[in-house]
């Protein structure tokens, strides 16, 4: 099929006519400005409530912030969106937006059209939903989102927003590198068409904007708003929350907002935004919702009969869904498999392996040689005691009769049961066994129920919560349907293969050989065969160009993609060798992050000018090829842009930038942290006692701390700093040593990677965690559950991971860095209360013991030295020194000496004691040894070296010696005796924890 080149109108006039088809109302777009199609009243109010609303329209979106002038090719601070919203969900909305496509001209077949997981959230508006930005041959054409909240306030039912970004659509479609270049209408360019107002509206957001005027707008705007809320008006007062928005957004286009102004007007704005909101839907209310109700599809009906299996056969069950994020495909397969397993171990079906499979939109189970049935049992039903069940005389009592009665049988057939010494009456019952079906029936409806995951969302189905709607269900028995009825889904044989195939919908005939079938239908269900014919291919690629991919590198980008695939297509592209020129972090980030391509390397590691897509699917290659290369051109192009200004920009003038970044709204600004984090170092290194070199670098490196963050680069690629730090610190003419320190503080990111390589690094480093630690625990942000938005556990094992590869810094203990935190943090008044130092030493100490457990060691031994690990190298010194320690029969009668002195010691016991007392001669003998030790050394090796002299003197004392003597001085004595033993050895391990695990070596 050929598709002709629409112009832009054209596109804006097709998707209407598509949509209006479809039965949505067409409305125009917002006469304010608006940030997003998404708050024009047509969405953001119409999504509340239960009535229905099918509605599309253009939405010219203002973003003051994304003014360039009109030079930037793909930058505008007008861009036009066409808005969809479909409420409630109609039950296949991907399917008609991939038509949608289909009508602006998209050939879907030859193009690589994939939903790959976005998040959106408006936290000024109380909103947000789950969903996927829709990417054209690697560009982000749209975003599809399913409504979970708005204004605060739960949806019911979920509405369906589908937001088309045309001019990037265009731009692919038409083949043009400039948006202004698009081909609006016949003989016009989008550039003669609006060229002059997108320049000169840029020099008004950026240049021209007057402040105080903007201000003064900002006050007005509000204060009607909450003038029109009081008379009871949502949506005058929604416009003037709107032009709130649109005022802020213009100030902060002029560098007009700092922290605290920018913390102010967002909880102002949100307040205003749920109160609109909440007002809204009051009103629908009044009004008895004039446009009816929503209806959700109907539960389907609960299965009332069985087929009847004979023999052994597989089960095949597929539970189909859109498409989940790539985290969750594998973590769902796991957990769909323990339930399987778990939920039938509670039956008598007998069966085989169960093993399963997932891709992003299905999870596939296979349970080999399930038995036809259960086989028959009995099942005692236990009654009241049997004191209780007949009286005195023998005679059966109220409460036997009714039991009796309850069971459905005689009294004459209770028996007495014995549980543990106690006897009661009881009944046993036949226990038919059920068939297989029946059996298979209840766990399959109960594993699809109880789908969770780290973000669940709703659709159209009332009664369930999943990371992505399930659309479809496959229970099969061999050739027999599984009758498994879910709130509003019903199993089948009906699967579905490639939206883009001759017939996305396939029968399937028998449980067996469903694995080939879907590979027949170009679908790898299988993970670990999707992985490997990508490796496969993408070398075999890399060859062709003499390079290669370092899979090891990328191996977490690599489970990315094979979970974002169900026939992964590898294709090799190229970009312009210019491009080598900026630094190759830059090009790898913006290839991994942003578009999952695969960087191809020569034999000395360096970037070739080559990546490798993954396409899903049956595509044209040339086609893919062209537009994945395209895509990467304009975030090279954006990146050269970045880097090229950043380096006309003194570094003085980036740190200043810092003023305007939000850190956490009692906390301050990013440049208070930076301050702080500064400063902290500067501490550490007094208690550390650096070389007047390393305190050189650290004292440079702490007044630019964080001073990227205010790049250009940095802003629009978070992941770079540090990174780029050291780059334009280089260029900007430090030193090397504070270009490396720069880079170090960032280190590291997250488990496993490497620390700083620098002591004013890691200085740094230790700095910035302490800060965060102690901050955000002081005001209250901890983790809880499964939330950490500040990263809090991932700091914590940075500060752990850095203590422990340098153990030149071992003064710098948990405490000491905490307090040095704690003290610059309390200079702004903000108080950190000591119970929150203790409570975050003991979280940390905690990821020093997870990270210890996780690495094999064992569990006792961890436990022995946790009391050290303040100071994580002293911990790993001494479990090293244990390590080695542990088979030796000396060590092991030492460990069981100082074990039954600590049992018998109270607790409290002074640790000192008047030697006059102490006369048998076994405890003489033990009162020397311990004057022999002395001042004990805590280093476990050299305490077990001082400490061996007592082995031999403690046992013949507790063999010969009654401590708790009747004479009250003597008694006093001999527990002082030994508490002074258990105070030499307290400081060097926990000895209790060591139980009796250790043994003398053969």
């Amino acid at each position: 099929m050929r598709f002709a080149v629409l112009t832009m109108q054209d596109a804006l006039i097709a998707l209407t006519k598509y949509w209006t088809d479809r039965g949505c109302m067409i409305v125009q777009p917002f006469n304010t400005e608006v940030g997003a199609g998404t708050l024009n009243p047509a969405t953001i109010l119409r999504v509340l409530g239960p009535e229905p609303w099918r509605v599309a329209y253009v939405e010219p979106s203002v973003r003051p912030d994304d003014a360039r002038y009109g030079e930037n090719p793909n930058r505008l601070q007008t861009h036009t969106q066409f808005q969809v919203v479909l409420k409630p969900d109609p039950g296949n909305p991907q399917e008609l937006f991939l038509d949608s496509l289909t009508a602006l001209g998209v050939d879907i077949h030859a193009h690589d059209v994939r939903f790959v997981e976005d998040n959106w959230a408006n936290p000024a508006t109380g909103s947000w939903g789950l969903g996927w930005e829709v990417w054209l041959d690697g560009l982000e054409i749209t975003q599809f989102t399913y409504f979970q909240q708005a204004g605060g306030m739960t949806l019911d039912p979920v509405s369906v927003e589908i937001t088309y970004g045309i001019e990037r659509i265009m731009m692919a479609l038409q083949g043009v590198s400039h948006f202004k270049d698009i081909a609006y209408a016949p003989g016009i360019s989008y550039g003669e068409a609006f060229g002059q107002a997108e320049y000169e509206m840029s020099r008004y957001y950026l240049d021209d904007a007057d402040v105080e005027s903007q201000k003064r707008l900002f006050e007005e705007y509000a204060n009607e708003a909450r003038r029109l809320l009081d008379l009871r008006l949502p949506v005058p007062a929604h416009i003037q929350v709107l032009r709130c928005s649109h005022t802020f957004n213009v100030l902060d286009a002029r560098g007009a907002v700092s922290t605290t102004e920018r913390a102010k007007a967002f909880s102002r704005m949100r307040t205003l935004a749920r109160e609109v909101a909440q007002l809204w839907a009051e009103r629908r209310t009044e009004l008895e919702h004039p446009l009816g109700t929503a209806e959700l599809p109907p539960a389907a009906e609960a299965p009332t009969s069985f087929p009847v299996a004979t023999g052994t056969r597989q089960l095949t069950f597929e539970i189909g869904t859109e498409e989940m994020p790539p985290s969750e495909v594998t973590k769902t397969a796991a957990a769909v498999k323990a339930a399987l397993t778990e939920k039938l171990g509670a039956t008598r079906l007998g069966h085989g392996a169960v093993t399963v499979y997932a891709t992003p939109r299905r999870v596939v189970a296979f349970v080999a040689e399930v038995q036809a049935g259960e086989p028959d049992a009995e099942r005692v039903n236990r009654g009241p005691k049997k004191v209780a069940a007949y009286d005195a005389d023998g005679n059966v009592t109220k409460a036997a009769a009714g039991f009796a009665r309850g069971q459905g049988v005689e009294v004459s057939e209770l028996h007495t049961l014995d549980v543990d010494g106690v006897e009661y009456v009881a009944v046993t019952k036949p226990d038919p066994g059920r068939g297989a079906a029946e059996v298979l029936s209840g766990v399959l409806s109960e594993i699809v129920a109880g789908l969770r995951s780290d973000k669940n969302m709703r659709w159209n189905d009332a009664k369930l919560s999943f990371t992505r709607p399930v659309r479809w269900l496959v229970a099969l028995l061999g050739d027999e349907i599984v009758p498994v009825s879910v709130s509003s889904l019903a199993a089948g044989r009906t699967t579905r293969v490639h939206r883009t195939a001759a017939q996305p919908k396939v029968e399937i005939a028998s449980a067996e050989g469903y694995l080939d079938l879907l590979r027949i239908h170009g679908i790898e269900a299988d993970p670990a065969r999707r992985r490997q014919l990508i490796i496969e291919t993408s070398e075999r690629l890399a060859a062709e160009v003499t390079g290669s991919i370092d899979f090891a590198a990328e191996s977490a980008l690599l489970d990315q993609i094979v979970n974002l695939v169900e026939e992964p297509t590898p294709i090799l592209g190229n970009f312009s060798a210019d491009y080598l020129d900026l630094p190759p972090e830059i090009l790898t980030t913006v290839m991994r992050k942003h578009q999952r391509y695969l960087p191809v390397r020569d034999a000395d590691g360096k970037l070739l000018p080559h990546f490798v897509a993954v396409a899903n699917g049956s595509v044209n290659e040339a086609t893919v090829r062209n537009g994945n290369e395209g895509v990467l051109r304009a975030r090279y192009e954006d990146a050269a842009f970045f880097w090229r200004a950043d380096l006309e920009t003194p570094l003085a003038d980036m740190k200043a930038e810092l003023d305007k970044l939000a850190f956490e709204e009692k906390l301050g600004s990013m440049a208070d942290r930076a301050g702080r984090i500064g400063r902290i170092a500067l501490a550490l290194a007094a208690v550390a006692e650096v070389s007047d070199d390393d305190l050189a670098t650290l004292t440079r490196a702490a007044e630019l701390a964080k001073f990227d963050l205010g790049s250009q680069m940095v802003v629009e690629l978070t992941s770079l700093a540090g990174t780029m730090a050291r780059e334009y610190a280089r260029r900007a003419g430090e030193t090397e040593a504070v270009a490396q320190a720069l880079f170090d503080m960032e280190l590291p990111r997250s488990a496993g990677d490497p620390v700083p390589s620098t002591t004013p690094g890691a200085l740094l480093a230790l700095a910035d965690r302490f800060d965060l630690l102690a901050g955000l625990f002081g005001i209250g942000a901890k983790p809880t559950g499964s939330s950490d938005p500040f990263a809090l556990r991932r700091a914590a094992g940075g500060v752990v991971a850095i203590l422990r590869e340098h153990p030149a810094l071992r003064a710098i203990t948990l405490p000491a860095g905490l307090q040095a935190a704690a003290a610059e943090i309390g200079a702004q008044g903000i108080d950190v209360p000591a119970e929150s130092l203790d409570e975050v030493a003991e979280f940390t100490i905690r990821r020093y013991e997870q990270q210890l457990i996780d690495r094999g060691d064992d569990h006792l031994q961890v436990a022995a030295v946790l009391p050290l690990a303040t100071a994580p190298a002293v911990a790993d010194e001494t479990l090293t020194s244990l390590q080695k320690l542990v088979g030796s029969a000396d060590f092991a009668q030492l460990v069981a000496g100082l074990q039954r002195v600590r049992r018998i010691v109270p607790e409290g016991t002074e640790a000192s004691y008047d030697a006059g007392k102490l006369t048998e001669p076994a405890e003489v003998v033990l009162h020397e040894a311990v004057q022999k030790v002395g001042q004990a050394p805590t280093a476990l090796a050299d305490f077990v070296t001082a400490a061996t002299i007592l082995v031999e003197p403690i046992t013949t004392f507790f063999e010969e010696i009654l401590v708790m003597a009747e004479d009250p001085e003597v008694k006093a004595a001999r527990l002082g005796l030994l508490a002074t033993i258990g105070a030499l050895a307290a400081p060097v391990l926990d000895w209790q924890a060591l139980g009796t695990s250790l043994t003398p070596s053969e």
